[in-house]
């Protein structure tokens, strides 16, 4: 049986990761790249014992794990009446090719081990042609070679590499798993111990340049490495999540690939990354964004992969059973051919922030996105699928309207910024009906509170962002009815639902956790409305959802009392690093509420 979603460590080289469990087996890792095949998947259920352990060699010892001080290199202790010893496992950042390293420290007293590799390539699917060499085996299976180097000898056992060995205190051994293409020269090797000093100083000097230090800063901290790890550097992209299919309730089919960049995620991500000082990658963010929307507006999709690729196309992998048994288990995502109009939204934003926060583009960028404003011109009226990509039918969504606000918005104040000649008296005018029919259409007044979507009763924790996006000031009595309204009836244990599966007709089961990132927007939003103290409260019962390494998954199950979905989520730790700021007092240029000129007169409903 897989372990809880909450076990797993990450590690990662900022171009693809893997998943490590408490007990040192790795059960996830995507090779080359998140968006592209997985060499293994013993967490969906291909291989009972996982994809590469290494522990002692009886059945009963104790482990203690943690992540090395400001780094992504984990440390997980075995202990046994005979010994002790320390097991590091991290992934260079070298750009060349993708590496596991793994290092085996005695500590005390003698320990026998085992290492156990089972390669697999294509979501465990196909079994490589193994040959031993030097120090070790190289495995090819098609385009892609994965190559076992180790300072102990190892052998093959039922279609597994393992390694038999002992430790005793001040030994070292060390193992190195790369992957490179078959059809070129093997992957050079690399030093275990020097790759280990210079991945700690890696991630010891970007930590020195987060310019939080508040009463958060240990979580503030690890979001931000994990972000960071979840960033592949070619491109600058941010993936949604390293993992595809980890289900939103344990044993449903609410399963989606998430190793891919969601234009919706550009402008959290981008203000998460400003605020706590991350201008390079914030930029790089940006310009990833450029390129993957270039093209027809009428074309633009609302996910890419991480380098801008758009046939994302879904499929089943009906060879694997899935977490728990949870199916399908999905390759691909087909929400990226959907009609959100809340990613207009969030481009115009994202390059609103980048020019007054990075002081970043051009006149000739921004005429590049005029384009998608003649398109929203046309089509803001429509329905869509809406920011939780819907598969019952399009609907006009209330938040889908309020970031089509946003994007004329944004346009004005921007174009008002570079001095530009644009439509501005015309942007208004939408930007005005936009408002008030949203204002008209999308609040219930027997609610108080804006609802999912014109006409509907139900509610839906994306209205929380309707002050933070500036649609509506937090001093607006409607912006404090619908945080209470959220809290009346989306609210399980404490933490905000997304919406009320049983009764929205969106195509797909009933039944998820709690969504974390929309429990943190409340944190914001209590804050806004001047109820500091449930707002602190909040966000510290959001704290203790993380795991023992600080590390979030998209969802909560309240029932069963652990995490659930793709993990871990940048999302999550987004919405967890924008909050800490706003609880600070520091939202500033980062609190989108404050982009909008207060000002202007407001349209009433």
């Amino acid at each position: 049986m897989a372990s809880k979603i909450e076990d797993y460590a990450l590690i990662g080289d900022c171009e693809t990761a893997a998943l490590v469990d408490r007990n040192g087996c790795i059960a996830w890792l995507c090779w080359p790249d998140f968006s592209s095949c997985a060499c293994f998947a013993s967490l969906l259920g291909s291989e009972e014992n996982g994809f590469w352990t290494i522990c002692p060699a009886g059945n009963a010892w104790r482990t203690s794990r943690c992540y090395r001080d400001h780094t992504l290199i984990l440390e997980t202790t075995f202990e046994t009446s005979d010994g002790a010893v320390r097991l590091v496992d991290f992934m260079p950042v070298r750009g060349e090719n993708s590496d596991i390293v793994r290092i085996v420290d005695g500590l005390r007293g003698t320990m026998n081990l085992r290492s156990t590799l089972s390669l697999r390539f294509d979501y465990g699917r196909t079994v490589p042609w193994v040959t031993a060499i030097d120090e070790g085996i190289r495995a090819v299976a098609g385009p892609g070679v994965a190559v076992l180097r180790a300072s102990v000898p190892v052998h093959g056992e039922d279609l597994k590499t393992v390694a038999d060995f002992t430790v005793s205190e001040g030994d070292r051994v060390w193992f190195t798993l790369t992957y490179g293409d078959s059809f070129k020269p093997d992957p050079k090797p690399i030093d275990a111990l020097k790759a280990l000093k210079e991945n700690e100083k890696f991630w010891t000097r970007w930590v020195k340049k987060m310019n939080y230090d508040g009463a958060w800063r240990e979580a503030v901290e690890r979001s931000l490495i994990t972000l960071k790890a979840m960033t592949f550097r070619p491109s600058g992209g941010v993936v949604a999540a390293p993992t595809t299919s980890l289900p939103e309730s344990i044993g449903g089919s609410r399963n989606w690939d998430y190793r891919y960049c969601w234009l919706r995620d550009t402008t959290f991500t981008l203000l998460a990354m400003t605020t706590a000082g991350y201008f390079d990658e914030a930029c790089e963010w940006q310009d990833w964004l450029l390129r993957a929307i270039a093209g027809s507006p009428d074309q633009v999709q609302i996910m890419y992969g991480l380098k801008g690729e758009r046939a994302l196309t879904e499929w089943e992998a009906d060879w694997l059973p899935g977490y728990e048994n949870s199916t399908p288990v999905r390759i691909g995502n087909a929400a990226a051919t959907q009609v959100q109009l809340d990613i207009y939204g969030e481009m115009l934003d994202t390059f609103f922030h980048a020019l007054k926060g990075l002081g970043k583009h051009t006149e000739e960028d921004f005429k590049a996105l005029m384009l998608l404003l003649e398109h929203l011109e046309k089509i803001w009226k429509d329905p869509d699928e809406g920011i939780w990509e819907s598969r019952g039918g399009k609907k006009q969504f209330t938040y889908s309207k309020v970031m089509a606000w946003v994007a004329f918005d944004r346009a004005i104040l921007t174009a008002e910024h570079l001095g530009m000649d644009a439509p501005i008296d015309d942007w208004k005018k939408t930007r005005d009906a936009i408002h008030d029919q949203v204002c008209r259409m999308g609040f219930d007044k027997q609610k108080n509170a804006f609802t999912q979507f014109y006409g509907s009763p139900e509610l839906d924790a994306s209205a929380l962002l309707i002050p933070l996006v500036g649609f509506l000031p937090f001093s607006d009595p409607r912006v404090r009815g619908t945080v209470e309204a959220v809290e009346r009836e989306l609210l399980r244990d404490g933490f905000v639902m997304r919406y009320e599966t049983e009764r929205m007709e969106d195509g797909l089961p009933p039944g998820e956790g709690a969504f974390i990132a929309c429990s943190f927007w409340l944190v914001s939003c209590l804050r806004g409305i001047g109820r500091e103290d449930d707002a602190r409260r909040l966000f510290e019962r959001l704290l203790s959802l993380r795991n023992d390494l600080g590390l979030l998954s998209e969802e909560f199950d309240v029932q069963r009392q652990r995490l659930v979905g793709n993990f871990p989520q940048a999302l999550s730790h987004i919405a967890l690093v924008n909050a800490a700021f706003d609880l600070e007092g520091k939202d500033g240029n980062r609190h989108r509420g404050q982009a909008r000129t207060q000002a202007e007169p407001q349209p009433t409903p």
